[in-house]
């Protein structure tokens, strides 16, 4: 992955966008300092380049029933790329395939250290929670242990990456 080289003004601009993504260009311009047509051709940059992925609506987990929130470490029976018997893909990419199809599964990560996984899950109470972990992911054949934690309460929640530093 090539890093892109940003400017003060780039910077700012992904900083604005951050904050809120449903700015116009228009507006945008304005905040940096541009005219509107150097300031599209700099978010056109960044969109083309990867550095801005996508634009979303960012969703209050618990006003939509989604109050639980637990983090769970798996680790799977081998560690090794190689296929199980009978099957044709090995434990790690069977797993991340089951993982993208887990709509619980809000994120996942694969990790350094005694577990292989570090998943992030959202759901409705300790009641959705175990039918996931019963019926999901215990059930899901390279699976080997996990251990869970839920988060009691919120300090900070952010998708804003620091860009000051950069």
């Amino acid at each position: 992955m090539t890093k892109i080289e940003l400017d003060k003004i780039d910077r700012k601009i992904l900083a604005i966008l951050q904050a809120d993504g449903r700015l116009t260009n228009q507006e945008v311009a304005e905040r940096v300092n541009l005219s509107p047509s150097p300031c599209l051709r700099r978010i056109k940059r960044l969109e083309d380049a990867g550095v801005i992925r996508k634009y979303v609506a960012l969703i209050e987990a618990e006003k939509i029933g989604l109050g639980l929130l637990a983090y769970i470490n798996v680790r799977l029976e081998k560690h090794t790329d190689t296929p199980a018997k009978g099957n044709s893909r090995s434990p790690r990419i069977d797993f991340a395939a089951s993982v993208e199809q887990w709509p619980e599964v809000v994120a996942c990560y694969a990790m350094t250290g005694e577990m292989d996984y570090l998943l992030r899950v959202r759901v409705e109470d300790m009641n959705h929670f175990s039918r996931f972990m019963m019926e999901t992911l215990l059930k899901h054949s390279a699976v080997l242990d996990v251990k869970s934690s839920f988060a009691l309460q919120e300090i900070k929640d952010t998708t804003a990456l620091p860009l000051s530093g950069i």
